[in-house]
C-alpha cells in the first residue's frame, strides 16, 4: 500500500467515525437509546479508539502520551462523566426543563423533523453556545481565570478536551437543548458527533481530514493553533467542534502549532488547576500576611 494512499485513509478516519456514530444512533433499539449507560459507553469507545490511533499514527513526538499525562487525563474523564455531568443536570438541565414546562413552551415541530436535521439542530445549539462562552473566556479576565488551566496543558492528546477547572467545565457544558422537544437518540447522536470532532481536535493523530470535513468541523490544525503559547494567538478558532462558526464570525485563523501551553509552558497539577481561578485572592492574602505590620510613629 502506497504511503500517500495510506495517509489518505488516515485522513478519512474522522468523517468515517461520524458516519458510524450517525448509523449507530439512527438504528439502535429505542430501549437501548434511552438507557443512560449507552451514551457513556459510546463516548468512552470513541475516546479509546482515538487513543489507539495516537500510537499508530503519531503527529508530534513531543505530545507522546506518558503515564503522568494518562492518569491526569483519566481523572478528568471520570470527573466529566460523574461530578460535572451531575452538576450540569442539577443546576442547568433540570431547571431549564422545569421552566419549559411551567411556561408551556413546546417545540413539537422538532419531533417531526428528519433524524439528521434533529441531530444538526442539537449540534448547532450546543456549539453556538459554547463558541460564545469560549470567546468570552478569552476576552474577559475573570472568565479567563476559569479557562486558563485548560491552556496550561503542554501537549495535546485524545482526552485533553476533558481537562480544565471544574468551573469552566460546568460553564462550557451549558446549552439550551433542554428547551426543545427532541428524541434522546438525536441528542445523544449529536453529543457523540461533537465528541468525535473534539477528541480528534485534541488528539496527537496524524490525520488531516479533507475540505468537506475541515470546512465545517474543527481539526487538530485549528485547535493546536488555538493552544499556541502566546496568549494573543489563542484568541481565534474558538469553536470546540464546529469551526464554521469561527468562519462566519471572523475569528478563524489558518495555521498549526506543535508547541502549546501558557505562562512559560508551566504544567499545572490537578490541585493547581482547581485553585487557579482563586489565585488572585490567594496571592493577595499571602501578600497581606507577609507585609510587616505598620508601627506607630
Amino acid at each position: 500500500m502506497g504511503k500517500d494512499f495510506k495517509q489518505t485513509l488516515v485522513n478519512l478516519i474522522p468523517p468515517a467515525m461520524i458516519v458510524a456514530v450517525v448509523l449507530f444512533w439512527a438504528f439502535i433499539p429505542e430501549a437501548l437509546a434511552k438507557h443512560p449507560a449507552t451514551i457513556i459507553a459510546a463516548g468512552l469507545v470513541i475516546t479509546a479508539i482515538v487513543l489507539g490511533l495516537e500510537f499508530l499514527f503519531e503527529r508530534h513526538a513531543g505530545w507522546r502520551l506518558n503515564k503522568r499525562e494518562f492518569l491526569t487525563d483519566t481523572f478528568y474523564v471520570v470527573l466529566g462523566y460523574t461530578a460535572i455531568s451531575w452538576v450540569s443536570n442539577t443546576l442547568a438541565e433540570d431547571p431549564l426543563k422545569a421552566l419549559k414546562k411551567s411556561l408551556g413552551i413546546t417545540t413539537e415541530w422538532a419531533m417531526h423533523m428528519p433524524f439528521l436535521l434533529q441531530v444538526a439542530l442539537v449540534v448547532f445549539l450546543i456549539e453556538f453556545g459554547q463558541y460564545w462562552m469560549h470567546r468570552l473566556m478569552h476576552n474577559w479576565h475573570p472568565a479567563w481565570l476559569t479557562h486558563a488551566p485548560h491552556h496550561h496543558i503542554t501537549q495535546l492528546n485524545a482526552m485533553k478536551g476533558y481537562v480544565g477547572n471544574p468551573i469552566e467545565l460546568f460553564l462550557i457544558s451549558l446549552s439550551v437543548v433542554a428547551l426543545f422537544d427532541l428524541p434522546l437518540a438525536a441528542i445523544f447522536c449529536a453529543v457523540n458527533i461533537l465528541g468525535v470532532v473534539s477528541t480528534f481536535a485534541h488528539a496527537n493523530v496524524r490525520s488531516d481530514p479533507p475540505l468537506f470535513y475541515s470546512f465545517f468541523f474543527t481539526t487538530i490544525r485549528n485547535h493546536s493553533l488555538h493552544h499556541s503559547v502566546p496568549y494573543e494567538d489563542t484568541r481565534c478558532n474558538y469553536a470546540n467542534s464546529l469551526i464554521l462558526i469561527d468562519r462566519v464570525f471572523g475569528t478563524y485563523r489558518e495555521g498549526e502549532a506543535d508547541i502549546v501551553g501558557q505562562d512559560e509552558r508551566k504544567r499545572l497539577s490537578i490541585w493547581e488547576q482547581f485553585l487557579f481561578p482563586f489565585r488572585p485572592v490567594i496571592d493577595a492574602i499571602k501578600a497581606r500576611r507577609n507585609d510587616p505590620p505598620a508601627t506607630a510613629g
